[in-house]
């Protein structure tokens, strides 16, 4: 015997059927209570007697009236008890008459109710990975299933751009990791086709490739820094971001830029909690990232402090103007912007993206801002620390 399923229709006409009965059940039983507390008699009166009786004699004679007997009481109770039993059954009747055509028009309304929900599952069920730009558009007015299906059109927006930055980066990863490995093959097989190739050949084609490498190596390593910050964070405990920062800045910098480029830095005490290794990794890319855009005899400011109460980085350089329009691309997966900021010296093309994942994984606000004289002030401002 196949089992029932209980759906949302069927509950809510059952719920509907029940309460209309046990309504009508109330109202019947109040009623055949309130008839049934009358007395017998109750609505009969007696016959009123006459004042007098005139006789032809002229003399009038008072007549006593006789109380109701007891076969008029007899008969009394027993018209009421028909009469009860009577209203009883053909309430009855209605009752459970009324109570199918109650289940009946809750069935109706409970699928005409439930229909919006029915056509959401339905495009749902519709929607793919490759679909993605589907969306409910429930007409109707702003109710709760309105309201429902437009939180699921806002889901399925947030998934289709997770989605197509999944893929943007993956086709922008493959192109960056295909390309070196292109660069490698292409100078092992010039240097294997020359029979005559010297020692000093051979070992520069190997430094060249060793130098391919590195480069992939540091490429992979942003790539799993970047993994690792989307994932969240295990761990948060006290980190100063003035003492990176100066201990970052005290060591010898490796980013390529333009030559002449100065750093300074106003550092004064900024607790966050969070995750150092990461925290470090977002200070070091927003340094290397400012000193590598930049210009000859640049400059580079590096600040840490309070900004409206709450502990914050801010690092600032030189260079050429900036877009507004272009501030959201820096912040994207090996999206590069024109090449007169690059300046020639190019990165993994991640390095602001990694510094964004760090940042909402310790729920801190990133802003960047476009410099009027030219270049960029990006800051970070991270959640107060409770006392």
């Amino acid at each position: 015997m196949p089992r029932v399923r209980w759906t949302i229709r069927l509950r809510l006409t059952l719920l509907y059927g029940a309460l209309f009965l046990l309504t009508g059940v109330l109202l019947l039983t109040v009623v055949y209570l309130l008839v049934a507390g009358r007395p017998p008699w109750a609505g009969v009166e007696p016959p009123s007697p006459p004042a007098a009786t005139v006789t032809p004699s002229g003399l009038g004679a008072a007549l006593d009236v006789p109380a109701p007997s007891v076969d008029l009481e007899r008969q009394l109770q027993q018209q009421r008890s028909d009469y009860l039993e009577k209203l009883l059954t053909s309430s009855g009747i209605a009752l459970a008459l009324l109570t199918l055509l109650s289940v009946w028009l809750g069935w109706l309304m409970a699928g005409r109710a439930l229909r919006p929900l029915r056509t959401m599952a339905d495009t749902a069920k519709a929607i793919s990975a490759n679909d993605l730009h589907r969306r409910l558009g429930a007409p109707g007015p702003s109710d709760e299933i309105k309201d429902l299906a437009d939180t699921f059109d806002a889901l399925l927006d947030h998934l289709e751009g997770a989605f197509e930055a999944q893929r943007r980066f993956v086709a922008n990863a493959s192109h960056e990791l295909r390309t070196p490995l292109t660069f490698e093959r292409s100078l092992l097989e010039i240097t294997l086709a020359d029979p005559d190739a010297s020692a000093a050949e051979l070992r520069e084609t190997c430094v060249r490739v060793l130098g391919s490498n590195a480069r992939q190596e540091k490429l992979i390593e942003a790539l799993l820094t970047l993994a690792r910050s989307q994932r969240g964070l295990d761990r948060r405990v006290p980190v100063d971001l003035a003492g990176l920062a100066a201990e970052h800045l005290g060591r010898p910098h490796d980013a390529d830029g333009p030559p002449g480029v100065r750093i300074g830095s106003d550092l004064a005490p900024a607790a966050v909690l969070g995750d150092p290794p990461l925290v470090e990794r977002l200070i070091i890319n927003l340094v290397d990232n400012a000193v590598r855009h930049n210009v000859p005899d640049g400059r580079v400011r590096v600040w840490t402090g309070l900004h409206e109460g709450r502990p914050a980085l801010s690092v600032r350089n030189t260079g050429p103007a900036v877009l507004p329009s272009q501030l959201e691309l820096i912040f994207q997966p090996f999206q590069r912007l024109r090449a007169t900021r690059l300046g020639g010296h190019d990165g993994q093309g991640i390095g602001l993206s990694i510094v964004a994942a760090i940042a909402a994984a310790h729920d801190a606000d990133l802003h960047a801002e476009a410099l009027p004289e030219g270049g960029l002030e990006i800051r970070v401002n991270f959640p107060p620390v409770a006392p």
